[in-house]
C-alpha cells in the first residue's frame, strides 16, 4: 500500500516478505449489514487489543495480522523508534536480527528489521506498532475484507506502509500480558448453543454434530472455518435468506459445517444449526489452523425442539 500523503514524519513499515497472507485490520466495521457489508476486523479480536494495549495504542488502532508467520517488516522513514508488540498464535520473533520475547513491548529503531517466523501452534499472530498502521479507512476502518474487498490489498513484498503518530503514553509493564499463546495444540474444542434453525438437522444430527471429530479443511479463510467429516443430514426445503453472525455453524447441502470468521457473508440460506457461544470461541476458532482437529461441546441447553419433518 502507499499512503496518499507523505508520512516520513511519522515513518513508516517496508514489506520485505509478506508471508502467507498479512492483512491489516482493526475492530471491523460493523453497523453495515444491511448494506450488505461483513464485520470483518481481527479474526482473534482479543489478541489484537493485547497488541495494542501493549505498545500504548487504542484497542481500535490497526495491527498487522499475520498468518503462519513469515512476515518480514522494516522500520523506515523519519520517525522515531518505537515499540511493537507480537501476541495470538507464538510465532519467534527477531528484531535486528536478535531474539525478542512475545507478548511484550520491543524497542525498534528506524533501520531494524522485524522478522516473524512460524508458530509452533495457532495461525493468526497480531503485530502492532506504537501509533497503529495509518492505512485509509473505508467506512470507518482500516480492516482488510477477504469477502467484500474492501479496505486494503493483503500485503506483498515491497509495499510500505504508514504509521500513526506514537501515543504519548508509556508502553505496558511486560508483566501485565498473558504468556499464553493464540489457539493450541491438538484438537480445539469449540463452545456452541444452539442455533435457530437446529430444527433442520435430521434424526439423531445434533448428537453426531458434537460426537464427530471434525477436521479443518484447506479451503478455510477468514470467511469460516470448513470442516471435513460425516456428511449432516438436514431436513428437506428450501429457506428464505436470512440474517448470519460471527460464529454462526451453517450447514450447506453438502453436509459439512462452516464456523463463520468475521468475513462472513452477511445473509444465508442454509440452515445455522448452532453459534459459538461466546467471544473466546470466536477467537479459538480463528487460530484453527487447516488440518486440526476440532469438536464441538455445548455450552447451553440441548434443543428442546422437535425437528420438522421427522416427529
Amino acid at each position: 500500500m502507499t499512503p496518499d500523503r507523505p508520512n516520513d514524519a511519522c515513518g513508516r513499515l517496508e514489506v520485505i516478505a509478506a508471508g502467507l497472507t498479512c492483512t491489516v485490520q482493526d475492530l471491523g466495521r460493523p453497523g453495515h449489514a444491511h448494506e450488505g457489508v461483513p464485520p470483518s476486523g481481527a479474526a482473534d479480536a482479543a489478541s489484537h487489543r493485547l497488541a495494542n494495549r501493549l505498545v500504548g495504542n487504542d484497542e481500535t488502532d490497526a495491527t498487522l495480522e499475520a498468518t503462519l508467520g513469515g512476515l518480514v517488516v522494516r522500520l523506515a522513514g523519519g520517525g522515531p523508534a518505537r515499540a511493537v508488540a507480537l501476541t495470538g498464535a507464538p510465532a519467534p520473533l527477531r528484531v535486528a536480527g536478535r531474539p525478542a520475547p512475545l507478548y511484550a513491548p520491543v524497542a525498534v529503531r528506524p533501520g531494524d528489521v522485524v522478522e516473524l517466523g512460524t508458530p509452533a501452534h495457532g495461525l493468526r499472530s497480531y503485530l502492532a506498532v506504537a501509533g497503529g498502521v495509518d492505512a485509509a479507512a473505508e467506512l470507518g476502518s482500516r480492516s482488510t475484507d477477504v469477502l467484500s474487498g474492501l479496505g486494503p490489498p493483503p500485503l506483498t513484498a515491497g509495499d510500505t506502509i504508514p504509521l500513526g503518530r506514537p501515543p504519548a503514553a508509556a508502553a505496558t509493564a511486560v508483566d501485565v500480558a498473558p504468556t499464553r499463546g493464540g489457539g493450541g495444540r491438538g484438537t480445539t474444542a469449540l463452545a456452541v448453543v444452539a442455533g435457530p434453525r437446529d430444527d433442520r438437522l435430521g434424526p439423531g444430527g445434533w448428537e453426531r454434530l458434537l460426537a464427530t471429530t471434525w477436521t479443518a479443511a484447506s479451503t478455510s479463510n477468514r470467511i469460516g472455518v470448513r470442516l471435513d467429516g460425516p456428511a449432516l443430514a438436514t431436513v428437506a426445503g428450501e429457506l428464505p435468506p436470512e440474517g448470519v453472525v460471527t460464529g454462526a455453524v451453517q450447514v450447506p447441502p453438502g453436509g459439512k459445517p462452516v464456523v463463520f470468521l468475521t468475513d462472513h457473508p452477511v445473509t444465508g440460506g442454509y440452515p445455522v444449526v448452532a453459534v459459538l457461544a461466546d467471544d473466546e470461541a470466536v477467537a479459538a476458532a480463528a487460530q484453527i489452523r487447516p488440518g486440526q482437529e476440532v469438536r464441538f461441546r455445548l455450552a447451553g441447553a440441548s434443543p428442546a425442539r422437535s425437528p420438522s419433518g421427522w416427529q
